[in-house]
């Protein structure tokens, strides 16, 4: 922190600035992030695909993870004018690496000064991220030592660009510990969903008093959302996570910018993380969701001229996913959700495209975003027999826990949702329940 402060002094007194340059610039009432001499606030997203959508929406950085493909990365977000946040992926305690072996870090430490040496004068380089949720179930804080030595030598060869570690959340025994460990980081990066109402409170409570960014943010996840009764997350509609980053920015971040240097919306891009759409701002088939319609209103301040449909009501046999909704195995079941749709530039409503789906609750849910198995389909289920809006489908044949998805495609955008249910065996010669009838949809027919 100390180095950077100085460079900036350098800039004043010789008006020197290196191309890329991002220095941190104390002020009256805190702290502010500068490119090559200006005041820069950091409106990124984690992820980088669809780089010209990101420009779009009025972001300015992007952020990464790891190394992987990073000089393609820095080139094309430098072609279009965007910063990058370039992670450099420490191994964690939790996947089995030994912080208390000297060889072992030490050829983690060594690839890094390669690396950091071959990607440090890139004129797209914003600042360093020195590792992500090294504290995530871990016993052995010896990992902020590896995560100083990386920053030292950062500091060493590198005076241009600011390094950041990442925590998973905000707790005081880890900002103890970089505090008191991690001297040469610069920034702290704080992973944060539902508790980011937390953080700038907590932050201060516990003693860091640098400036700070929030490098992952978005929907609840799935660890802190509620459970059905037989303990699966409810999972928020993309219409509820559009109003979830809309009101999380304008209160928990941008009203902080004496100390928040800015964030990363996470995660640009798509990925099965408990379910297929819980974190994606893209669907899986890269069709752009309701969140990203938020963030281009959050960072350019204008109306969206093209906006993603807006799911209205969700229900399976008239109850919410919050009813602990249970069926027979191969029991007639009535699903329905209503929509808004948007208008296009030209103004013409072009017809909306409706898919249910019904797949199997995933079996292969990890933590910290490691790489997952997609949940498996069951098809020949549904049948529409009324409007796209509304289907019947038979349960499936094997007990067990489920999920009703739906989404909705209107001017290329996809608003989506999914109701758990739980399939309980049906008793034998039990006589299947009589179909409710419903308004539009005539269940006898469905055979």
């Amino acid at each position: 922190m100390r180095k950077f402060l100085l460079v900036w002094i350098l800039f004043i007194f010789t008006g020197t600035i290196v191309s890329g340059q991002t220095t941190i610039a104390k002020t009256q009432d805190g702290y502010q992030l500068m490119r090559n001499g200006v005041p820069y606030y950091v409106k990124g997203v984690g992820g980088h695909v669809h780089m010209d959508d990101i420009v779009l929406i009025g972001a300015n950085s992007l952020r990464t993870w790891g190394i992987e493909n990073a000089q393609e990365i820095l080139d094309e977000a430098h072609s279009r004018g965007l910063t990058v946040m370039l992670g450099l992926w420490l191994q964690q305690e939790r996947h089995g690496f030994d912080y208390n072996n000297p060889e072992k870090v030490k050829k983690q430490f060594e690839h890094f000064k390669k690396v950091v040496n071959q990607f440090k004068d890139h004129p797209a380089l914003l600042l360093w991220g020195i590792g992500n949720e090294l504290d995530l179930y871990y016993t052995n804080p010896n990992c902020w030592d590896a995560v100083q030595q990386i920053a030292q030598y950062i500091h060493q060869v590198d005076p241009n660009h600011p390094t950041s570690t990442v925590t998973a959340g905000l707790d005081s025994a880890d900002v103890q510990h970089i505090l008191k460990r991690c001297l040469d980081i610069d920034i702290l990066g704080i992973n944060t969903y539902g508790d980011i109402a937390q953080v700038p409170e907590y932050i201060q409570q516990y003693g860091w008093e640098g400036p700070y960014m929030i490098t992952e943010w978005g929907p609840n996840g799935y660890w802190e959302s509620p459970l059905t009764s037989w303990k699966v997350s409810l999972e928020q509609t993309s219409t509820e996570k559009y109003q979830v980053y809309l009101d999380r920015y304008k209160q928990f971040i941008e009203p902080n910018k004496q100390h928040c240097l800015g964030s990363y919306a996470f995660l640009w891009g798509a990925k099965q993380e408990y379910t297929e759409t819980w974190f994606g701002i893209y669907s899986k088939d890269d069709k752009p969701t309701e969140p990203r319609d938020a963030l281009q209103k959050i960072f350019t301040n204008k109306p969206i001229v093209n906006p993603a449909p807006t799911i209205i009501d969700f229900r399976l046999n008239d109850k919410v996913a919050t009813d602990n909704i249970t069926l027979k195995a191969e029991e007639k079941n009535y699903a329905f959700f209503n929509v808004k749709l948007g208008q296009n530039e030209s103004n013409q409503i072009k017809k909306p495209i409706y898919r249910w789906r019904i797949l199997t609750e995933s079996t292969d849910k990890k933590a910290g975003g490691d790489a997952e198995n997609e949940a498996g389909e069951i098809g020949g289920l549904i049948k529409r027999n009324g409007p796209p809006n509304e289907i019947v489908f038979r349960a499936p044949k094997i007990p067990g826990q489920y999920r009703l998805f739906v989404s909705v495609e209107h001017n290329g955008k996809l608003a989506y949702a999914n109701i758990p249910f739980l399939v309980n065996e049906r008793e034998k010669g039990e006589k299947q329940a009589r179909a409710v009838q419903f308004k539009y949809t005539d269940m006898s027919s469905f055979d």
